[in-house]
């Protein structure tokens, strides 16, 4: 293998393939990062048997061939060097590549590239495009609420189904449920659901944000694996087997109780209130003053109290309709909750007792919303 490319560019695929190199693993080769030639181009790959990520880029190819190159290694090396013309070659007898840049020369020792593990392919199953950006909001808004314990694989994974011209996205943790539904702007042929790791999806996200080209979504025949292309790369992930909770089930009926707040102030609330509720199990109470009608808002308090340190409250303006209830929540579900939500001016919150699930609905986008089981507390 001979061939030179740009720093810049080399540098750009090395950091989007290298977040799917494991941290710690049996397979020495999984440290790696395969380089290889492809029509033209230089492959790079890297997977943790879980996810699969490839990105091509512009190089002037001399000579075939392939190599896997330590990932950690490569990495930071090609980032240490100036945006000029890398050279590079391989010599086959001893596994070694030679990189050349500028002033600056290293020789690193690879493993054969046929120890690297085949990355799979979805051949002719189910297909369809979906805009970047729409693709990236639905995982951001969503694939936070999904556990991260393996006790229960199912809700490790996000739901995704694609139906009636919508993609919508589905998780959950036993404590809390996010649903995102969005139009496509086609026809889907077939009705497909299955659940993608949330990991891989925010591995997603990360690559989607950077591309303006729409992703291809491809899922397997056998539903086992998921493709997702855009532009110059390509993500791969096994799919999450198993019944997903019927989460239709969990949503709460629309009640006469509820409160609407501005996003902004709620998380600035609940952020000062997470200070003193770090000591009790992160619980801060919310509370709801109607005003009286046509003269004054109505407003909602936080406080959060700690026996050790102390206790806070906080006052937002919220408009009131009906009487809902004192209730409690974890701070840092709301926190996470009001974080991806930030672009949203208001969000509306309907309650119906002290003892039932909150429903969160950014106010303007009929798409979304969050369910967050209450605490129980002494008082």
């Amino acid at each position: 293998m001979k061939l030179s490319c740009l720093q810049e560019n080399l540098d750009k695929g090395l950091n989007t393939v290298s977040k799917a190199v494991p941290a710690k693993s049996t397979l020495p080769v999984l440290s790696n990062v395969l380089l290889s030639t492809d029509q033209g181009r230089l492959k790079l790959a890297a997977t943790n048997l879980e996810v699969a990520v490839s990105c091509w880029i512009g190089a002037k190819v001399e000579e075939e061939g392939s190599i896997t190159i330590p990932a950690t290694l490569l990495t930071e090396f090609v980032r240490s060097l100036p945006n000029d013309r890398i050279d590079l070659s391989l010599s086959q007898r001893t596994k070694t590549v030679n990189l050349r840049c500028a002033r600056f020369e290293a020789n690193i020792k690879g493993i054969d590239a046929e120890e690297f593990p085949t990355l799979p392919s979805t051949g002719d199953g189910f297909k369809i495009l979906v805009d970047s950006a729409t693709l990236t909001e639905s995982i951001t808004q969503v694939a936070f609420a999904a556990a991260t314990d393996d006790s229960r694989p199912v809700l490790t994974g996000v739901l995704v189904t694609f139906k009636d011209g919508n993609m919508t996205m589905v998780a959950a943790d036993g404590f809390r449920m996010a649903l995102k539904t969005t139009p496509l702007g086609s026809a889907v042929e077939e009705e497909v659901s299955v659940i993608v790791p949330a990991r891989a999806l925010r591995e997603l996200a990360r690559i989607a944000s950077d591309s303006e080209e729409p992703v291809e979504v491809s899922v397997t025949p056998n539903r086992n694996q998921v493709l997702f292309r855009t532009g110059n790369v390509e993500l791969v992930s096994r799919l999450i087997e198993g019944q997903f909770p019927p989460y239709e089930r969990i949503i709460p009926p629309a009640g006469p109780n509820k409160a609407v707040i501005s996003t902004g102030e709620f998380l600035s609330a609940n952020r000062t209130a997470s200070i003193f509720a770090r000591d009790n199990s992160n619980i801060v109470r919310v509370q709801f003053t109607p005003g009286e009608e046509g003269i004054t808002a109505g407003k909602m308090t936080i406080t959060a109290t700690s026996a050790e340190v102390g206790d806070n409250v906080g006052e937002i303006d919220a408009v009131i309709v009906g009487q809902p209830p004192q209730i409690a929540f974890n701070s840092r579900y709301l926190d996470e909750l009001l974080k991806v939500l930030e672009k949203t001016s208001q969000l509306s919150l309907e309650l119906s007792s002290s003892s039932s699930p909150g429903t969160f609905k950014p106010v303007g986008d009929e798409g979304y919303l969050h369910i967050i089981m209450p605490m129980h507390t002494n008082r």
